[in-house]
């Protein structure tokens, strides 16, 4: 009996902790005031589902992974300033976590430490040297202490991706923090936010000797990181930009301009968390299926010349679980190693897509491939392999328009023969007439 009771708790108590393990989050943080000066960021994820479990960033006990099982979905890094991460976490164990598909979440400031900077440059981003902030003297809110470093980033700034950052059509935003610059090669990098043409990053209190770090448009706020494995990283030069005073404090620039009573980080910070998080942006095939035109089922392989159905069902995942995926850009190729075929999908219902076409005058190895990559959304990817054979021997024609010269000249020659024995077989010459002396 007690074997039995055993079994059964250790039944339930396994099902709890599998239950509890999704959307596992582990923030680490400078010093446990930052759950505090932050609470309505960390609030807004417990409202989403999300379990938090808060620990300071050199903890001695820091552990991501297990047994080669994660134990975490996300890591959220509010510690600017930590020099070395404490237990097993490391810069190379957080990228190999990286790439294992877990997201990061990652907010710096004007004091960011080496061991961040490492971080960064493993995602594709460049931080500022220790001390530097953004300033901009043109574009700087009237609570600023005089450095001009507490900025007011326009909302136009924001990247055209409403997926990421939700509507730009929000009260402009506060910044105070240093700045990012991003590798123009990756093309996996994107700049959530960017400064205006008029700020820079340098040490607020030196006299400029040297060129800045980042000027202008290149200065980058807020950037972002989509593997090639759909993980996600965000990193923001600004710790400030979550905080409960950004979200709650109102927005004027000094140089003159309308006042607004609270600012858009939150709605900005929302946003991005809800992407970095993968509630939103992610699409997975629903289903895919082909046939010959006029019927309903995949045959064991296509003839040459042959008219074909593709059709494919896409989602989209939202908060309200997965709704079709509608999109008027969505393409299928027929491949063998080089594209033979490529076009449109048509959307005949919402998330439902269909192309018609004519197999190219080639057999082989093929595949419908559908490979859609969009910014803001999970890549898309789906391969259908099929086989294309030639025709046989019963399915040639019998004649061939171009062939009817050849045609005419044989039959005309065998004619020809047909009448030329006829005069050879019954053509009889006359006998002479002998003579006679």
């Amino acid at each position: 009996m007690n074997r039995y009771l055993l079994l059964v708790s250790s039944f339930f108590l396994a099902y709890f902790s599998f239950a509890s393990g999704e959307n596992e989050t582990l923030v680490l943080l400078d010093n446990l005031a930052i759950k505090e000066t932050h609470s309505i960021f960390f609030r807004s994820l417990k409202d989403r589902g999300y379990s938090l479990t808060f620990k300071l960033a050199d903890d001695a006990n820091l552990v991501l992974s297990k047994y080669g099982e994660f134990l975490y979905d996300h890591l959220i890094i509010f510690a600017p300033s930590v020099e070395e991460f404490g237990g097993a976490l490391s810069v190379d164990a957080i990228t190999e976590f990286i790439d294992g598909g877990g997201n990061v979440l990652v907010a710096g400031s004007s004091l960011s430490s080496d061991t961040l900077r490492e971080l960064a440059s493993e995602c594709g981003f460049e931080i500022d040297e220790e001390g530097a902030a953004v300033i901009d003297h043109l574009n700087y809110d009237i609570n600023d202490g005089g450095k001009h470093t507490l900025i007011v980033a326009d909302p136009s700034n924001l990247i055209d991706g409403p997926v990421i950052v939700g509507s730009k059509n929000i009260p402009p935003l506060l910044y105070q923090g240093t700045g990012l610059i991003a590798d123009e090669d990756n093309p996996l990098v994107l700049h959530l936010l960017t400064a205006s043409s008029s700020a820079y990053s340098y040490i607020p209190d030196q006299p400029i000797k040297e060129y800045p770090h980042a000027v202008g448009k290149n200065t980058l706020l807020i950037a972002a990181l989509q593997a090639r494995n759909n993980a996600r990283v965000v990193f923001s030069g600004s710790l400030y930009f979550f905080s409960d005073e950004a979200f709650t404090s109102p927005v004027q620039k000094a140089q003159g301009g309308k006042r607004y009573e609270v600012s858009g980080n939150e709605q900005v910070a929302t946003a991005i968390s809800q992407w970095v998080l993968k509630e939103n942006g992610v699409l997975r095939v629903k289903s895919v299926s082909h046939h010959r035109l006029g019927e309903t089922r995949p045959p064991p392989s296509y003839t040459i010349m042959d008219m074909v159905v593709f059709t494919l069902e896409l989602e989209r995942k939202t908060s309200k679980g997965w709704v079709p995926h509608d999109a008027d850009d969505v393409q299928i190729e027929f491949v063998r190693i080089d594209p033979f075929v490529r076009t449109k999908l048509i959307r005949k219902r919402p998330g439902f897509y269909e192309a018609v076409f004519k197999i190219p005058d080639v057999y082989g190895v093929y595949q419908f491939k559908v490979d859609y990559n969009r910014i803001g959304y999970t890549a898309l990817y789906s391969s259908t392999q099929v086989s294309v054979r030639p025709l046989e021997h019963t399915q040639y024609e019998r004649f061939i328009a171009s062939a009817y010269p050849y045609y005419a000249s044989a039959f005309s020659m065998m004619v020809g023969v047909f009448f030329f024995s006829i005069v050879f077989l019954h053509y009889k010459e006359e006998p002479t007439k002998a003579k006679h002396d």
